[in-house]
């Protein structure tokens, strides 16, 4: 797989849980740390929730549950691993404090990544010794499922150590996809935020409710998303003459009132609104039953992809023919 045995991971919620199914379904030894005093219990429980969608899709040789291990602090989690995964709560001071820690604690050739969504680099590096190993790894839920994972490092990180980063990704079945500047958000959650607003902004004027808007993406452009994004999608909409069509004929739209790209104010009625209109949705079902539910449904997407060799489906092909 790579030289990488045993991952640290600090912060063990859903992001940190959903890191450690990923791992252990790989083979490896994971060593995690959690401040909370149910932490431990937590994380377990969200592995073992996971656990039946990663033996749907197969588990690679050594992987067992039994190889997560509880360590009594940052520290411990730290020395015992060789690549660190931190997925505290994102505060930009707390991540500073955490990353000064754990590179403190880790070996020097030990890379350390953070999971965080938005937060830069070069910030959290500001107080570590050896901050050209410190870079973001930002996964998406759930991470055990999802392969993108979004690289990029700060003003002081070592290209190498991104390098070293993507291919421990790529060996645990994950798409690396390199940033190329500090951005804000990264790629893939601006492009999430710019929806979202819309979404709030239509329910906060009454335009629909969650579960129609949820409808309005899950039976037409969502379909297109999981194997084809949004560029790709558009430039066939531009038949035979492809994108430079498209943008001529559907140009001139983009200066109509078709988007409020500013937030709307987080009013006590739109919250009550948002919230009620999920709930609707989820008709009394559970998380853990949702959870489940989400990850039959992206495992037999990413299934009809692999015989197309298309999007995350690519992923679970070349996963096959290596034999895994």
């Amino acid at each position: 797989m790579s030289e990488i045995k045993t991952v640290g991971l600090i912060g063990g919620g859903v992001i940190g849980a959903g890191w450690a199914a990923r791992c252990l379904a790989h083979g490896l030894d994971v060593v995690a740390w959690d401040p909370n005093p149910e932490g431990a219990a937590v994380l377990r429980a969200k592995v073992d929730n996971a656990w039946p969608a990663l033996e749907t899709l197969g588990l690679a040789e050594g992987a067992s549950r039994d190889r997560l291990r509880i360590a009594a602090s940052l520290e411990e989690a730290a020395d015992a691993a060789d690549f660190v995964q931190e997925s505290a709560p994102e505060r930009l001071d707390l991540k500073i404090d955490v990353h000064r820690r754990i590179d403190a604690a880790a070996g020097p050739d030990t890379l350390i990544a953070s999971s965080t969504s938005g937060l830069l680099p070069s910030d959290f590096q500001a107080e570590c010794a050896r901050p050209e190993r410190v870079l973001v790894g930002h996964p998406f839920n759930p991470v055990y499922l999802l392969p993108l994972v979004e690289v990029l490092g700060g003003k002081k990180t070592d290209p190498a150590a991104l390098d070293r980063a993507e291919a421990f990704y790529r060996a645990i079945g994950m798409h690396p996809l390199r940033v190329r500047t500090e951005v804000e958000g990264f790629l893939s959650d601006r492009l999430q935020e710019a929806l979202w607003r819309e979404n709030l902004h239509l329910v906060a004027e009454g335009a629909a409710t969650t579960g129609e808007l949820d409808d309005a993406i899950v039976y037409g452009p969502g379909l297109r998303w999981a194997f084809m994004g949004v560029n790709k999608t558009f430039a066939l909409a531009g038949g035979e003459q492809g994108m430079r069509h498209f943008m001529e004929q559907f140009g001139p739209a983009l200066k109509l009132p078709w988007t409020k790209l500013e937030a709307p104010e987080l009013t006590d009625d739109l919250i009550d609104r948002m919230v009620e209109g999920t709930e609707a949705q989820l008709g009394g079902t559970t998380i853990r039953e949702m959870e489940r539910l989400r990850d039959a449904c992206l495992i037999a997407i990413m299934r009809a992809l692999a015989q197309y060799r298309q999007g995350a489906g690519r992923l679970l092909a070349e996963r096959a023919e290596q034999g895994e």
